[in-house]
């Protein structure tokens, strides 16, 4: 695959490089048309360069949100200054034999590693973000996040992602949940129980909420619909399903909090609604 590393990627271009149309309506997604720069780039950079930061993070399948997508990093273990063009970003930084690995062909930085770059480098909500689906899925361990950030003490950016490490947390189920979290804690919100279970006073489970505080008898909600609706349900189905879910917690709770995306960049509004 031939494509320019600088300027538009256009649909001439991209199908005299090899690209079908059928490839071409499958790259809706930010990360597929991101995976894609990377496919390009691999062929042309230096021989000891691994994909690493976000590219990485692509590769791996973590979710990348409002992360910049608009360069292929890669990194080289020297000592020169690092390089950016149009369309790639090369690091330079050491490297050790854990910290490579192949993703479909392509040699990445290991998953610790690549979540250890971009918490160093991203802001804190970006990197929350990022590490929460890891630690979810079980891609990698606390441990091994803490062990690869003491191998790079006095690099930039490292007491921030140590930050985001000791906050991030693999009960959060999407970016949204995990944005809430953030949000909550920077307005002074109490901390939630993360996927919490409402039971009947004979114990049954009623439901599961996104966000619980027991002590106050209250739950809370990100964008709901968007969850269940992953599920290939009909739409009207969707919204049935959620709503007796959510009627039958409420016979047990005090108090019921839902919030959509939308809501999140101005979570004041909604804080005020949650247990403080």
């Amino acid at each position: 695959m031939d494509l320019p590393l600088s300027g538009p990627l256009l649909r001439p271009g991209l199908l005299a490089a090899g690209v079908t149309d059928h490839e071409l309506r499958r790259l809706r997604r930010p990360e597929d048309r991101h995976a894609l720069l990377v496919a390009a780039a691999v062929p042309r950079v230096a021989a000891d360069a691994v994909v690493s930061h976000v590219s990485a993070a692509v590769l791996h399948g973590l979710p990348v949100w409002a992360l910049a997508l608009d360069r292929v990093h890669t990194t080289r273990p020297r000592r020169t200054s690092a390089v950016r063009t149009g369309r790639l970003h090369v690091h330079t930084a050491p490297l050790c034999a854990e910290d490579v690995c192949e993703v479909g062909g392509v040699r990445a930085t290991s998953v610790a590693r690549t979540l250890a770059d971009v918490a160093r480098t991203a802001a804190f909500e970006q990197a929350v973000v990022v590490l929460d689906a890891a630690l979810r899925r079980h891609l990698v361990s606390r441990e091994e996040l803490h062990a690869v950030l003491a191998w790079m003490p006095r690099w930039p950016g490292v007491p921030a992602a140590r930050r985001a490490v000791a906050f991030a947390d693999p009960g959060a189920a999407s970016p949204g949940e995990s944005r809430s979290r953030v949000a909550m804690a920077r307005l002074g919100v109490a901390m939630p129980v993360l996927q919490w279970k409402v039971r009947s006073p004979s114990g049954v489970v009623l439901g599961t909420a996104d966000f619980g505080w027991p002590e106050h008898g209250w739950a809370g909600e990100f964008d709901g619909l968007v969850k269940y609706g992953r599920t290939g349900q009909q739409a009207s189905d969707v919204v049935v399903a959620e709503k007796r879910r959510e009627d039958a917690m409420r016979t047990v709770l005090r108090g019921f909090t839902r919030w959509t995306w939308g809501e999140l960049a101005a979570f004041a509004e909604v804080a005020r609604r949650l247990p403080n």
